[in-house]
C-alpha cells in the first residue's frame, strides 16, 4: 500500500494505490504511524497519482498529522494531483497541511 524511501535524512512515503478511502484508512494509518515512532522524524507524503480521497481519507491524513506532531516529527505533503488539491482547498486543509507542488522542493524544505 505504501513505499518508504529515505533521502537526505527524510522519509518519503509514496503510495501503490490511487485512492484513499474508508476501506483502507485504518491499515494506512497504522502503516504510516510506524514511521513516527522514532521521534523527530522528517517525513514527506507524496500524493502523486492519488486520484481520489474521500472524507475518511482526509480524516486519516489529519490523524497522521496529529500523530507526527505528538511525536515531535515534521510532516509535509508533496505533489497533489489537481483534483485532490481542489478538494484540499475547498476543505481549507491547505491551511492545515504544509503542501508543496514539487517533491524535491518539499524535501529541501526539511533540511
Amino acid at each position: 500500500m505504501i513505499n518508504i524511501e529515505r533521502k537526505d535524512k527524510v522519509d518519503i512515503i509514496t503510495f501503490t494505490i490511487d485512492r484513499i478511502n474508508a476501506l483502507i484508512t485504518e491499515e494506512l494509518k497504522d502503516e504510516i504511524s510506524k514511521v513516527f515512532q522514532n521521534g523527530s522524524s522528517k517525513v514527506v507524503i507524496s500524493l502523486k497519482d492519488i486520484r481520489y480521497i474521500d472524507s475518511s481519507g482526509f480524516g486519516c491524513l489529519l490523524s497522521i498529522l496529529r500523530t507526527a506532531k505528538n511525536n515531535y516529527c515534521t510532516l509535509k505533503f508533496a505533489s497533489p494531483e489537481p483534483s485532490v488539491m481542489a478538494v484540499l482547498k475547498t476543505l481549507n486543509l491547505n491551511t492545515v497541511f504544509e503542501i508543496y507542488d514539487d517533491l524535491d522542493e518539499c524535501v529541501r524544505s526539511l533540511r
